[in-house]
């Protein structure tokens, strides 16, 4: 890999990072790539370099290295909201899962694939603005229908349901990440 391309790996690598890299994590994720402990430094610094005069900056912290913006701008950073990283159980994954591949879906659907009560999920999810009532199905007791919401999409990085990865893709990734010799389901 050029040294500009190694650069940009680290850049992408520590931005999408919300912890400090080691070196050494650096290295083992660049070093497929040919990225030796030596050529990730040089990037760090081709990196550091690349950023001067601009608001962010590669700080060594913590063990590690971080993107962050420079002390400077902190007056207009604290004036920012910033939201906390949405962590979901896993639960919380499957039933949005259900909905979102389903939708408009019933608690009773959800349950009856998951095999387990799914009321409380179902509550925190609609909470957290992940998944709203879209309606009343046309049976008997006229049971809520639940669907997927615009933050749900803003969540996972979604333009619209239709980039939702189909069954047979996240079968085929499932299967890759399987090795040759593990029991099914052991990746």
């Amino acid at each position: 890999m050029d040294p500009e391309t190694l650069a940009r790996a680290v850049e992408a690598v520590l931005f999408a990072s919300p912890e400090p890299v080691p070196l050494a994590r650096l290295v083992d994720l660049l070093g497929p790539e040919g990225a030796d402990r030596q050529a990730v430094l040089e990037a760090l610094a081709r990196l550091e370099r690349a950023l001067a005069g601009r608001a962010v900056e590669v700080r060594e912290v913590a063990g590690g290295y971080q993107l962050r913006t420079r002390p400077e701008f902190a007056p207009f950073l604290a004036r920012l909201e910033v939201p906390r990283p949405v962590r979901f159980s896993r639960a919380a994954l499957e039933t949005l899962a259900i909905v979102a591949y389903r939708q408009p879906v019933t608690r009773a659907e959800v349950e009856e694939v998951r095999g387990v009560d799914c009321g409380g999920v179902l509550k925190s999810l609609a909470e957290k603005g992940l998944v709203r009532i879209v309606g009343k199905k046309d049976v008997p007791g006229r049971p809520l229908l639940y669907g997927t919401t615009r933050k749900f999409l803003e969540v996972f990085g979604l333009a619209s349901l239709a980039d939702l990865p189909s069954l047979q893709e996240i079968e085929e990734l499932l299967a890759q990440e399987e090795k040759p010799g593990d029991p099914p389901g052991a990746a």
